[in-house]
C-alpha cells in the first residue's frame, strides 16, 4: 500500500464535500468525520445517541479496515455531539466498543450537526503499513 494515499471504501458513506474518507500519511491514517449514515442510502441509522454512536463507529471501522487496520489501531478520536447533554449515554456506548486499554486519546465537544446526534473522526497508527492488533 502506498505510504501516502487516499483510502476509499463502499463500506462507509462517501463524503458529500471536497474531502477524502481517509488519507494515509506515512504510518498514520486520518479518517474524516463519520456519522450514523447507511453507506448505501445515506439515511440516518438509529434514533438514540447509543444507536447512532454504534453505527458511526461501524463506519469508522469500515474505513479503518480499508486502510488495513481496525479500531484497535486508533490512537486519537474527536467526537462531536449535537448536545453535550448526550455525553453520558455516548460515553457508555463508546466505552463498550473501545473496551481494551489503553483506549485512544479523545476530545469530545458539543457541535451543531445536521440531522445527526454524533460525528466522530479518528487517527490510526499503522507502523510500516501493518495493523497493530
Amino acid at each position: 500500500m502506498d505510504p501516502n494515499a487516499e483510502i476509499r471504501t463502499d463500506g462507509a458513506p462517501r463524503g458529500t464535500g471536497a474531502y477524502s474518507q481517509a488519507v494515509r500519511a506515512g504510518d498514520f491514517v486520518f479518517i474524516s468525520g463519520q456519522g450514523p449514515l447507511d453507506p448505501g442510502t445515506l439515511e440516518v441509522r438509529g434514533n438514540t445517541i447509543e444507536e447512532q454512536t454504534e453505527h458511526t463507529l461501524r463506519n469508522l471501522a469500515a474505513v479503518a479496515a480499508a486502510a488495513g487496520g481496525s479500531l484497535a489501531d486508533v490512537v486519537k478520536v474527536s467526537a462531536f455531539l449535537s448536545s453535550i447533554d448526550l455525553f453520558p449515554a455516548f460515553n457508555a456506548t463508546y466505552e463498550r466498543i473501545f473496551a481494551t486499554e489503553p483506549r485512544p486519546a479523545r476530545t469530545t465537544t458539543g457541535a451543531k450537526l445536521r440531522d445527526i446526534l454524533v460525528e466522530i473522526d479518528a487517527v490510526l497508527y499503522l507502523p510500516n503499513g501493518l495493523p497493530n492488533g
